[in-house]
């Protein structure tokens, strides 16, 4: 059991928990990996993962609505039992199982951005209203820090336990190691990070149960409906340029930094890394977070939004500009720098749309930016996958690969200057600083 002193006290440990279990998951240091090896081809998977962000602009804001009228908490368990559903039905995959291959993975891509969609804005919100309830609100950031922190801890876990079960050499290596005479395939070591996910993913359920909604959750709707509390949190996000300004430049950079993820085992076999380094790879990236959380809680309280946004997209473009390269082994460090980003930019934009929106708007602002992300992440893996159809051709798929990660800094860079020329009148209104509040 989680101990807790109050409510707020008991939302926040199982906040964090809740975040923790949710998105350190098993699989990702072999994802592309994994869905290739179950058979399907490349175009396939980037479909998939457009169909996944497609799912999520479907249900980001309406989630959050109805959260803000009709209370977190459920949203929160909605979430867990799709997470559960998402890994049965990848676990249920069969190898090279054509059409029912396709569709258990379309399954599994939909119930996951359905979690997403669901949880997104309704799990910060309970936790963060908890928190307001007994006038504690000032601790969101270090509540912040503690997620980075903690989930940094968690995805390092994941990242080399998923890595080390799904390579048949390492684990047939130490069951002799072991004396035993038991020997795996690839057939089982692909189910094995699934499996540890499903895990994962009744952990996140008990979680969920387990929750408080906050006492004045249900009449924090702004509206007579859903649909008007959708349009009001809209035009507060267009009328309040440092919120609006902190969900575009956010997105810019997010969407890009995830699409070289999502392709990232792919790199690493490009850059001609083994398999089983994978994982400490997964685990080095995740585990800067327990570096970075101190340094962008500093960074909240001294410098402004815009330098601190000035920071983070030097750091992708850095980062995206060095895996073009394609360095053999040595290119592997510039994925440090976009792990960094991603962490920071998470802090910055929780902090910064928390402290400005009000209760009664916070859940449908947080599922707009949520909404906005995953779009704008569907939109770039979408323009991805065109640029590697066209770059292929007919040729090798590796190659065409590698040709199309030049597209990345280019295309970042370009909607940076943009967002530049876009806020450039409303830079007064982007020196907020949270030592400000």
């Amino acid at each position: 059991m989680i101990p807790e002193s109050s409510p707020a006290e008991g939302n926040r440990k199982r906040f964090i928990a809740f975040r923790v279990f949710f998105n350190a998951r098993f699989y990702y240091p072999v994802l592309a990996v994994l869905f290739l090896d179950l058979g399907l081809s490349a175009a396939d998977y980037s479909l998939l993962n457009f169909v996944w962000a497609l799912v999520i602009v479907v249900a980001e804001v309406p989630s959050g609505a109805l959260a803000d009228r009709y209370g977190r908490r459920p949203l929160v368990i909605a979430a867990a039992l799709c997470m559960v559903l998402e890994m049965l039905a990848l676990l249920a995959a069969p190898v090279s199982g054509g059409l029912t291959l396709l569709l258990l993975c379309l399954t599994n891509r939909v119930l996951s951005g359905t979690a997403e969609a669901l949880a997104s804005g309704a799990d910060e919100s309970l936790a963060y209203d908890s928190l307001a309830l007994e006038a504690r609100s000032g601790e969101w950031p270090q509540v912040l820090a503690d997620v980075m922190r903690w989930q940094a801890l968690g995805t390092v876990i994941a990242m080399l336990v998923g890595a080390a079960v799904y390579d048949p050499q390492l684990l047939n290596a130490a069951l002799a190691w072991l004396g035993s005479g038991l020997r795996v395939g690839q057939s089982l070591t692909l189910r094995l990070p699934i499996a540890l996910n499903l895990l994962s993913a009744f952990v996140v359920l008990w979680l969920a149960f387990t929750m408080h909604e906050p006492q004045r959750a249900a009449p924090r709707a702004v509206g007579d409906s859903a649909a008007q509390d959708i349009v009001a949190a809209g035009k507060w996000i267009v009328h309040t340029p440092l919120a609006l300004f902190a969900i575009v430049g956010g997105v810019l950079i997010d969407s890009v930094i995830r699409v070289f993820l999502t392709f990232g085992s792919v790199y690493y076999r490009l850059i001609d890394l083994p398999a089983a380094s994978f994982g400490l790879i997964g685990a080095a990236m995740a585990g800067l977070g327990l570096i970075v959380a101190p340094l962008v809680r500093e960074l909240e309280q001294r410098a402004s939004a815009l330098r601190n946004y000035a920071i983070i997209a030097a750091l992708a473009l850095l980062g995206l500009f060095g895996v073009a390269l394609k360095i053999p082994l040595w290119g592997v460090l510039f994925s440090l720098p976009l792990a960094a980003a991603m962490a920071a930019l998470g802090f910055f934009m929780s902090n910064t749309l928390n402290a400005q929106v009000s209760s009664a708007q916070r859940a449908t602002v947080l599922s707009f930016k949520g909404l906005v992300f995953n779009l704008g992440y569907g939109f770039s893996s979408l323009i991805f996958g065109l640029a590697l159809r066209s770059l292929r051709d007919g040729g090798n798929a590796d190659q065409a690969f590698a040709d199309a990660l030049a597209v990345l800094p280019l295309w970042l860079a370009f909607t940076l200057a943009l967002l530049a020329l876009l806020f450039w009148r409303s830079r007064a209104a982007l020196s907020w600083r949270a030592g400000r509040r």
